[in-house]
């Protein structure tokens, strides 16, 4: 389902985009949604999202910052598009890892389309959009907790190939073939985790944030993101029967 409203162009989906000579206009996805990434039922339009042109507001050393970017397209919609150009994959990455493929190319699309309409509430003060958008992504994969837990249990159940041991061994090393073994047990421990503590590591660990990062997407003061993270990782090395940390 496309969202449209008086006119514009469209926002695509992330699978549209990453399409060689696809465009940018011709991808569909599931609508946009509130602050907490649940999608409204009325069908909403992005004028001019997909525009282009030249930015009046590249500075002279590179290229403008996502903050830039979102601020020039208050006025002029279009240049929404260069923040989406930047970090769609990344996203579409993060999403894929967590929910699987069938769900990575709706929430791609529905973070965008949620960011496109919330833009006005930027922190333009924040050059790096990254942090906002996972934030808005993970909302989105909230609604598909049940989705999540099932994909890890599914990978925890799934049989470890020695002859795939073996080509580990022999090209990587053993310490690359005992990571590989170990990845049924890691899904199951992550499914045993409660969803903010599975959020905050996986923002940290996937989406490779920093602390203070990782505060900014989940909304939460970063002495909570130290404690809750030395928590879950004491949990992780107890599922997973590691020695415990100096």
């Amino acid at each position: 389902m496309v969202r449209t409203v008086s006119g514009g162009t469209r926002l695509p989906s992330a699978a549209a985009a990453r399409q060689p000579g696809g465009s940018r206009d011709a991808g569909e996805a599931n609508g946009g949604g509130p602050d907490d990434g649940e999608p409204e039922h009325a069908l909403t339009t992005y004028p001019g999202v997909n525009g282009g042109g030249p930015d009046d507001h590249q500075p002279d050393d590179g290229e403008p910052s996502d903050a830039r970017l979102i601020e020039a397209s208050l006025s002029a919609p279009e240049r929404f598009a260069g923040v989406f150009d930047r970090h769609a994959d990344e996203i579409h990455a993060y999403a894929g890892r967590r929910l699987g493929p069938e769900h990575a190319d709706d929430v791609t699309a529905e973070t965008f389309f949620v960011a496109f309409r919330k833009r006005h509430r930027y922190d333009t003060s924040r050059p790096d959009a990254r942090p906002w958008l996972y934030g808005i992504a993970g909302n989105l994969i909230s609604g598909h907790r049940r989705a999540e837990v099932r994909r890890l249990r599914a990978l925890a159940r799934a049989p470890y190939d020695a002859g795939e041991r073996g080509a580990h061994e022999e090209e990587r090393g053993a310490e690359r073939a005992s990571a590989a073994a170990l990845r049924p047990a890691l899904a199951a421990a992550l499914a045993r985790l409660s969803s903010a503590e599975r959020d905050l590591l996986l923002l940290v660990a996937w989406a490779d944030l920093s602390y203070e990062e990782a505060a900014e997407a989940l909304r939460i003061p970063i002495g909570t993101v130290r404690s809750r993270l030395h928590r879950v990782r004491a949990k992780l090395r107890r599922h997973l029967d590691l020695p415990e940390e100096d």
